[in-house]
């Protein structure tokens, strides 16, 4: 989200550079600040300000201003101490894959064998050496494996983006 410094509009809250409460970072004349707002986290840049110019968000239209307008109903919502809504790029599911899928990258960087994995990932189920060639179980680790590699590679992107049907 990029944030510009904007004529007053009046009425509507007055957000100013110094009205956020941030850390922030100077890149090339913009500020790259990491927010927290209403205790929600959010990532904005910074440019063409004036100390005392109200703030404007900045939309590019491409295939992401979906998710990019869904991120300023969040940032409104939690700049104007309402109750922000969840966000919806990410399902708890979705998240929860993203852990198990990274833990096993890092174990087979460490050099683990796939069964030991999935004991780690899984401990509820019980895999013996015997049965270990044609448990479902064994697939999962390796798709986890071979899926957390494709974000390491750059596909964590995908994360940031909502599922979309026409994708």
């Amino acid at each position: 989200m990029i944030l510009q410094g904007g004529p007053a509009v009046s009425g509507q809250p007055h957000f100013t550079v110094d009205g956020l409460r941030a850390h922030a970072v100077r890149h090339h004349g913009a500020a790259l600040l990491r927010l927290s707002l209403n205790g929600e986290p959010f990532d904005v840049s910074l440019s063409d300000l004036t100390e005392d110019a109200p703030l404007a968000a900045v939309i590019p239209l491409d295939e992401m201003t979906p998710d990019r307008l869904t991120a300023l109903g969040r940032f409104w919502s939690a700049a104007t101490a309402r109750a922000v809504p969840p966000d919806p790029r990410i399902t708890p599911q979705r998240l929860q894959r993203a852990r198990q899928m990274l833990r096993a990258v890092d174990a087979r960087h460490a050099g683990a064998i796939y069964r030991i994995i999935a004991e780690h990932l899984f401990p509820q189920h019980q895999i013996d050496t015997a049965s270990w060639v044609g448990h479902p179980i064994r697939e999962t680790t390796i798709r986890l494996a071979r899926d957390g590699m494709k974000l390491v590679r750059g596909g964590y992107r995908a994360l940031l983006r909502r599922p979309r049907r026409d994708r």
